[in-house]
């Protein structure tokens, strides 16, 4: 112990006024050591001036204040058991009622997912019906869009030349578009810098 000063919990062992196998020698070293005896002495006068400090006690309504702007996380199953016990009617034979309703909304939803589950084939039929009306709808909003800004005879001439002509078009839409973009730009240069 004579090799090295006091560390802060140490002292703070000694401050405590703790017993045991290791304060003896902490003890003893203080002792012998002047300048680990002076921040002891410095720790028991610090201790002594918090005591003396007058203790406040925060306003009533404090930690209500403060919880107010805490944004508490609560677990799923604790939010699904308070939404639960809002919606549960207080007496029994209304909370009976209520349960015997939820079990035959879940026994239709479970023959319904059945019946559609064997008659999957239709089910497929009336969705890829669906899809093949959608994509129908779309095609010729998209064409109809198109012989609008370019004309029809563009828009039979795109048709004609088939999925390399369709790309040709895409192509020089994406660069008239580019191009547009670049004179804007070019303009507002020019007109900033002539106002400044």
């Amino acid at each position: 112990m004579e090799h090295r000063h006091l560390l802060p919990n140490e002292i703070d062992l000694l401050l405590d006024g703790e017993v045991g196998f290791g304060v003896t020698p902490l003890r003893a070293h203080v002792r012998g050591c002047a300048r680990c005896r002076a921040e002891l002495e410095e720790a028991r006068a610090l201790t002594a001036a918090l005591e003396h400090l007058p203790h406040f006690a925060p306003s009533p309504l404090f930690a209500e204040r403060v919880m107010s702007q805490v944004q508490v996380f609560e677990p799923a199953h604790v939010t699904a058991l308070d939404t639960a016990r809002r919606w549960l009617p207080a007496s029994r034979p209304a909370r009976a009622l209520a349960g015997a309703a939820a079990a035959g909304v879940a026994l239709f939803l479970s023959v319904a997912t059945l019946w559609l589950a064997a008659r999957l084939d239709v089910l497929l039929f009336f969705t890829n019906v669906v899809a093949e009306r959608t994509r129908t709808t779309l095609v010729d909003a998209l064409g109809n869009a198109a012989a609008a800004a370019l004309g029809q005879p563009a828009l039979d001439a795109v048709r004609a030349s088939g999925p390399a002509g369709l790309t040709l078009a895409i192509s020089a839409l994406l660069v008239a578009v580019l191009l547009a973009a670049v004179g804007l730009r070019a303009l507002v240069v020019t007109s900033s810098r002539r106002r400044g």
